[in-house]
């Protein structure tokens, strides 16, 4: 049985835009890469930082656009107004977990401890066998490359096998992480 392509991407970002506007960029470009893929694009429901701009550029290019915000963050954090859908949940661990069960593979862009939790949590997932969906990053201005130097010293020291390393792929642009992770979407 061949694995069904996937028709959505859970993406992880800041809600911010860093001090770069390679970042920003770097969110914008993967918005539009999805939607010019037919693929849609499922994340935190923010319509600010890297998070707004990844679903800006989808909705532009009249892609899918899924957020996922907890009831407590309403008042805290800009929803986007213009999703073709929001989730409206009741705790952070509930909006993981629509989150994983609406993709069908997972991207992070940089952002911060946020982004990072979220990122490692659904990378160790995969690990344990709760799922078997791709992950990556798309390391815009080599901000992952400590991440991806920490894996390297969790193999070395002997606290991960070496097959789980892969289990995170990493690519400077969101076309080659997309073409790495989806390789039949091509």
């Amino acid at each position: 049985m061949s694995p069904s392509l996937p028709e959505r991407v859970c993406v992880f970002a800041a809600s911010s835009d860093g001090k770069r506007p390679e970042y920003r960029e770097a969110a914008g470009a993967l918005g539009r890469e999805l939607a010019v893929r037919g693929i849609g694009l499922v994340y935190g429901g923010s319509g600010r930082g890297l998070m707004g701009a990844a679903a800006d550029a989808a909705l532009a290019r009249r892609g899918e656009a899924i957020g996922v915000i907890p009831q407590e963050l309403l008042g805290l954090e800009q929803y986007h107004c213009g999703l073709t859908e929001l989730h409206i949940v009741g705790s952070m661990h509930e909006r993981k977990a629509k989150m994983a069960e609406l993709a069908d593979a997972f991207v992070a862009l940089p952002g911060g401890i946020g982004t990072l939790e979220e990122l490692l949590e659904i990378t160790t997932w995969s690990k344990l066998g709760i799922h078997a969906k791709p992950c990556g990053v798309v390391n815009a201005c080599g901000y992952f490359d400590a991440l991806a130097a920490m894996l390297d010293a969790t193999v070395s020291e002997g606290f991960m096998a070496a097959e789980y390393r892969d289990t995170l792929s990493f690519d400077p642009t969101p076309a080659g992480l997309l073409d790495r992770l989806l390789p039949a979407r091509r």
